[in-house]
């Protein structure tokens, strides 16, 4: 905890460009991370698994479109204008993914999240016997893989696409970048996802204490 309030102060404190007009590297707070991980987890960075899942480029003016269709309506984004989501997806990158691939693994150290433009996406928990639990189905406007993207931990589940899928990619430079270079769009980014977060967290209590009371 220590390591990541310092490396938090260290973005604050940091200037947006050093003598030579570059940004600093103390300023890549998300990209840097996962380069400081000293354990032996395995990591899968998003280069690495869309050559394995057979992932192709998505058109961009549609990836776009559709992207600011359905995160144009979050509380927390819809004050943006069409011009500032148009700019936001240049930080996003767009594929379309077969059905059946494993698009996040479970356990693994991921620097990327992805939200779900079209199609439909298993989120599973293996169990240790191998057996899978049903988690959820994401559809589009969903998002997966964001905890790790944020906290550099390890992935919960692993997510499986159900049928061929159109997704947008933020990964961790992506997001270092946006929020040096647009600070605001930056800000609205990371602001959704605070409160997607927190409505899942409610969710999750609200079931566990819905559990507990039958106990």
């Amino acid at each position: 905890m220590k390591k990541f309030i310092d490396k938090l102060k260290g973005v604050a404190s940091a200037a947006p460009e050093d003598a030579g007009g570059a940004p600093e590297d103390d300023s890549r707070f998300f990209s840097t991370m996962f380069q400081d991980r000293d354990d032996q987890q395995a990591h899968a960075s998003w280069r690495e698994r869309a050559v394995q899942i057979g992932a192709r480029d998505y058109d961009r003016a549609q990836g776009a479109e559709k992207f600011a269709r359905l995160w144009g309506v979050d509380r927390y984004v819809a004050s943006l204008s069409p011009a500032d989501l148009e700019r936001m997806s240049q930080y996003l990158s767009f594929v379309e993914v077969p059905a059946n691939q494993e698009i996040i693994g479970q356990d693994e150290q991921g620097d990327y999240m992805l939200i779900v433009l079209e199609g439909s996406i298993a989120v599973d928990r293996i169990q240790p016997w191998g057996a899978r639990a049903r988690l959820a189905e994401a559809r589009p406007g969903d998002m997966l893989g964001e905890m790790s993207l944020l906290d550099a931990g390890a992935r919960f589940s692993a997510c499986t696409t159900l049928t061929p899928c159109v997704l947008a990619v933020v990964d961790a430079q992506g997001l270092d970048e946006m929020i040096m270079q647009e600070p605001r769009l930056g800000l609205a980014l990371l602001a959704s996802l605070a409160r997607r977060l927190s409505l899942r967290l409610r969710q999750v209590s609200a079931r566990l204490s819905a559990l507990l009371s039958r106990g």
